[in-house]
């Protein structure tokens, strides 16, 4: 039997950095909040887009990457605005992808108004 890496390696990875993040919190809140910014999810996703891909693919997918990241920068601005205010985590998490969401979707509608 052969092991998906593309599908075992993200949890694989995902619970390094959820251990890491426990045990770092105790040493220093910046490098934990360095640790919980990594870009995991990107080179996960380029290395699995691009395993078959040509470069036009490849490049089609780095552009929406760029784009896309823009709900989640809404979603820790909601974060951060909301901690700052007092609110508690899931009430905080909660807005904060309600706010992904709203943006993601107001950017899917200016691409397709714009033809992007």
């Amino acid at each position: 039997m052969e092991i998906a890496w593309g599908r075992v390696l993200p949890v694989i990875v995902s619970i390094i950095i959820i251990i890491s993040i426990a045990i770092l919190r105790e040493v220093s809140k910046e490098f934990a909040a360095i640790v919980s910014t990594m870009p995991i999810n990107i080179p996960l996703g380029l290395w699995i887009v691009s395993s078959g891909s040509s470069q036009d693919e490849l490049k089609s997918f780095t552009n929406a990457l760029f784009v896309n990241i823009w709900p989640t920068i809404v979603f820790l601005l909601i974060a951060w605005l909301a901690i700052r205010a007092g609110w508690r985590v899931v009430p905080t998490i909660v807005a904060g992808y309600i706010g992904w969401a709203i943006s993601l979707w107001l950017l899917t509608q200016a691409r397709a108004w714009f033809g992007l």
